[in-house]
């Protein structure tokens, strides 16, 4: 074992000394697989034993985990001032004992945010989640809030991000959340948002561009471009941009896009197959809403996607998903319309809060909307139907109990999931992977985008633009 005995760590196990031409190496979490170099193929058994392992423990000391340009991890030992691609803790392996897999999917629709991390501890870990005072930004922040996670929430109103941050210090006093300042709609507010993160001098382990709106009247924003197509896209685009270099120092780093089903519904491109920058900002005589907002929707898939395989190699990953169907959130309260609609499709959509269960003259009633006051809520009392408090109307409101936070299920679990590490360019619904339509599969089409946004920030930000 000439790799162990250069590492300082001799293997004097036998038993587990490998055959010719096979090595032994880690993935970034820790687990040992077998690479045969003679046959070109890898296996997570011991070629010899049939043993599944894992490494134990911090590096030794003097030692740090490092990622080079071809996101291959390596190891640096400080003291003695030399690398290797061999994990010194190899000689600290412990067995792992699989169970044996299963064709059932581990996650699906009704799986929620807390059960994705449960049992997982994200202390260390930063994230910046835009959009985040509120729907599924709020119950994504806070899911990652209550597991450890040191997270930033990026919101257009100052006094709304700081009672997101209230509300989730309520649960937790000693989570450690933040609210700064970002305004999508102004290439300048990401500007000094990115500026003030990197003042702070953290690390960005999870970057989820979750800030959406829709169904708002056509109007332009200070930088000349269509509200939609900027606060869904191309905010988040400069936003990524402004934060790469912190991304890339971080790795492995992830980050998420919250696109739509939506998507599907529509074209960006002319006749010609060519990109067409008037639908995707179109002028107020051509604007509808929802045709606004379903091609903000596929450029997040695209972007996504281009983004993944640029910064990859680096170390930096993306995946775009969709949150469910029919999920209900505020996103449509900027007309009546779609608030009517939502209000109609309300029984069949998932949900994102947890229900507040009040005790009434021996009665328990469910609120699904949360009411800011006491007032509010004794109001509400009095126009909801009342469950009994029996054996029956408990088992009824624990079931919606844990129906909580199932908006942020997939946007969680593309930001944790040990399974997705060092894996990107994809799409999920559901927490599972599905395919986008046939346009958000187009690399070339995702490729004119890239250069599309970045001649737009170039044309509007100057100097600041990378």
């Amino acid at each position: 074992m000439a790799a162990l005995k250069y590492a300082g760590l001799e293997d004097t196990d036998s038993e587990e000394e490998l055959p010719p031409g096979w090595e032994e190496r880690t993935t970034k979490d820790g687990w040992v697989y077998y690479a045969n170099h003679l046959e070109e193929k890898t296996q997570w058994e011991h070629p010899k034993s049939g043993k599944r392992k894992r490494v134990a423990g911090d590096l030794p000391y003097g030692w740090e985990q490092e990622t080079d340009e071809n996101g291959q991890v390596y190891f640096v030992d400080h003291i003695n001032k030399r690398t290797t691609y061999l994990d010194p803790r190899l000689a600290f392996t412990v067995e792992d004992n699989p169970v044996k897999p299963t064709t059932r999917q581990k996650y699906d629709g009704n799986s929620t945010a807390m059960e994705i991390l449960q049992g997982r501890d994200l202390s260390g870990k930063v994230a910046i989640i835009t959009g985040a005072n509120s729907g599924i930004g709020f119950e994504t922040a806070k899911s990652l809030a209550l597991h450890g996670a040191c997270v930033i929430l990026a919101c257009r109103s100052p006094a709304r991000g700081e009672a997101a941050v209230q509300r989730i210090l309520e649960e937790w006093h000693k989570a450690k959340v933040e609210a700064m300042t970002l305004d999508l709609a102004s290439l300048q507010s990401v500007q000094h948002f990115a500026e003030a993160f990197k003042s702070k001098n953290l690390p960005l382990h999870m970057l989820i561009c979750n800030a959406a709106v829709f169904g708002v009247p056509w109007s332009l924003t200070e930088d000349g471009l269509e509200s939609t197509f900027q606060v869904n896209h191309l905010g988040h685009f400069y936003l990524v941009q402004l934060l790469e270099d912190v991304l890339r120092q971080s790795s492995p780093a992830r980050v998420v896009v919250v696109s739509s089903e939506s998507h599907r519904f529509t074209e960006i491109k002319d006749s010609s197959g060519k990109l067409d920058f008037s639908l995707l900002s179109p002028s107020k005589k051509e604007y509808w809403a929802m045709l606004a907002y379903n091609r903000s929707k596929l450029c997040n898939i695209l972007f996504s996607n281009e983004l993944n395989r640029r910064l990859s190699p680096h170390g930096v990953t993306s995946n775009s998903v969709h949150p469910g169907n029919m999920m209900y959130s505020s996103i449509h309260r900027s007309w009546w319309l779609y608030t009517l609609l939502f209000t109609l499709a309300r029984p069949f959509t998932k949900s994102m809060a947890h229900p507040l269960q009040i005790h009434k003259a021996g009665r328990m009633c469910r609120l699904d909307v949360l009411p800011s006051t006491q007032s509010d809520a004794e109001l509400c009392l009095e126009k909801l139907p009342e469950l009994p408090c029996s054996s029956s109307g408990l088992a009824l409101c624990q079931h919606t109990c844990s129906a909580k936070q199932q908006g942020a299920a997939t946007t969680v679990y593309c930001a944790t999931a040990a399974e997705l590490e060092g894996l990107g360019g994809m799409y999920f619904n559901n927490c599972c992977r599905c395919l986008p339509s046939q346009q958000a599969q187009d690399s070339a089409t995702a490729a004119a985008l890239w250069e599309l946004s970045h001649r737009l920030i170039q044309e509007r930000a100057g100097s600041q633009a990378k």
